[in-house]
């Protein structure tokens, strides 16, 4: 018993079998896994203090033992942040100015920086919005990164130091 090549002149043992890794693997999921799913009132959704939203529901999305491949697990459910706007653009090269980034899948971040430095007082406020204070830099434009385990997100020139 065992594997051959087709001219029956190799054989194969479980350390040297010609396999390739697949580079989108099939996974498994080991807990059954939910989506909230925000109420939506006549203003958007209804974001309570701490970025749930209220009046909202979980959905079950996979059930545990679902296989999927990875990169569909993380089109449908790990999107990239996107930054639409940072207000204000302008502030102090001194830093210490309150900024309120907006956008979208913001909710994985884990920080912003502004020209590569790390931004202080760092918030998630709801998956459209962070709030952030920007730290001291040169004077000069600088690009805004919303560093986000799916992907950072960054606004080319998006803040000025003056």
């Amino acid at each position: 018993m065992g594997l051959y090549n087709a001219a029956g002149t190799t054989r194969y043992t479980k350390a040297n079998v010609p396999v390739t890794e697949d580079p989108d693997p099939i996974v498994v999921v080991d807990d059954d896994l939910y989506s909230k799913i925000p109420y939506v009132g006549e203003k958007g959704p209804d974001y309570g203090p701490d970025a749930e939203t209220e009046g909202g529901y979980r959905a079950l999305v996979l059930k545990a033992g679902t296989k999927i491949r990875r990169s569909e697990l993380d089109r449908l459910y790990f999107p990239t942040a996107v930054v639409d706007t940072v207000t204000p653009a302008t502030g102090l090269a001194a830093g210490g100015t309150a900024v309120v980034i907006r956008g979208s899948y913001l909710d994985g971040a884990t920080k912003v920086t502004f020209g590569g430095t790390d931004g202080t007082a760092f918030s998630v406020v709801s998956p459209s919005e962070i709030h952030v204070t920007s730290p001291a830099h040169a004077a000069g434009a600088v690009d805004v990164v919303v560093v986000d385990d799916s992907g950072n997100a960054t606004k080319t020139s998006g803040f000025t130091y003056a």
